[in-house]
């Protein structure tokens, strides 16, 4: 299932990128997480934990991790760079697990996240080859800020679990993705306002077509609900050292849709890095 979940989140960055050309990025992320949570939550119970973790956990993701990567590539940050740089959050994970989580890090996923790291590195052009160059600075940075609530939104996942089994309970993942899509929507449309005018917003649906329903679809269905739903029940069942590192293989289903439907570009630097990885 976490390899289905890496090819659902490889293209969903083409798709975010095919979305962007015709609705305005803090507004498809708002469409993304209401149709992820209605008409679902009408049928998923509310997870057994308090609503802090279940707030707290829709804001990391819903308004941190996605309005940052939303705006960062909607100014100009590649979908097949997006999806490398993104995946930073594996090595902040297990950082973040260590110092609040008091989660060991063992040799080897030390020596395999580094050689990962170097991988990351190569793709992203970071070493010999200049890629970086073309990407807007500040599209990367905020790229890097979307990483690190993607991290953070890990740690909460793990607090909330082991709120849930302090109770005598199992946390529900898939009701923790479908309430925590209540938080991000209202947020994010006032993040929109203040990007762009009223008349602005209200002028971008009518620019909405095809492409544009697809993108939504796929953004809440299959990369929130069944993605996040899958990825979440990962964090909650195994150590955050063992699962975060799998997304690392985003990058290579993410290169692919990009170069096949977007015709970005690779060079051979950056396919070296998706072998290491």
């Amino acid at each position: 299932m976490a390899f289905l979940v890496v090819i659902i989140w490889g293209g969903n960055f083409t798709v975010i990128k095919l979305g962007l050309s015709g609705i305005p990025p803090m507004v498809l992320a708002a469409l993304r997480y209401v149709f992820a949570a209605f008409p679902a939550i009408f049928f998923v119970r509310k997870p057994s934990i308090q609503w802090k973790y279940i707030i707290v956990y829709g804001l990391a993701v819903g308004v941190g991790q996605f309005s940052c990567l939303f705006y960062a590539m909607d100014i100009g940050m590649p979908a097949g760079i997006s999806s490398i740089v993104l995946q930073s959050q594996a090595f902040l994970t297990p950082l973040f697990a260590a110092i609040l989580l008091k989660e060991s890090i063992k040799g080897n996923q030390i020596t395999g996240l580094t050689v990962a790291a170097i991988g990351l590195c190569l793709i992203g052009g970071m070493i010999g080859d200049g890629r970086l160059s073309s990407v807007p600075f500040g599209a990367f940075l905020l790229t890097l800020l979307a990483a690190s609530f993607w991290a953070i939104s890990n740690i909460i996942l793990r607090y909330a679990k082991n709120e849930a089994e302090a109770q005598g309970k199992t946390l529900d993942m898939m009701g923790m993705v479908v309430w925590s899509s209540l938080v991000p929507p209202i947020p994010l449309i006032c993040i929109a306002l203040l990007l762009d005018s009223p008349e602005v917003l209200m002028n971008s649906f009518d620019k909405i077509n095809f492409i544009s329903v697809f993108s939504v679809l796929y953004l809440a269905l299959c990369a929130t609900l069944f993605g996040y739903g899958v990825w979440s029940s990962l964090m909650g069942k195994y150590p955050a050292a063992k699962v975060a590192p799998l997304s690392l293989l985003v990058p290579i289903t993410g290169f692919t849709v990009s170069r096949v439907v977007l015709n970005e570009q690779l060079t051979g630097m950056q396919w070296i890095g998706a072998i290491v990885i």
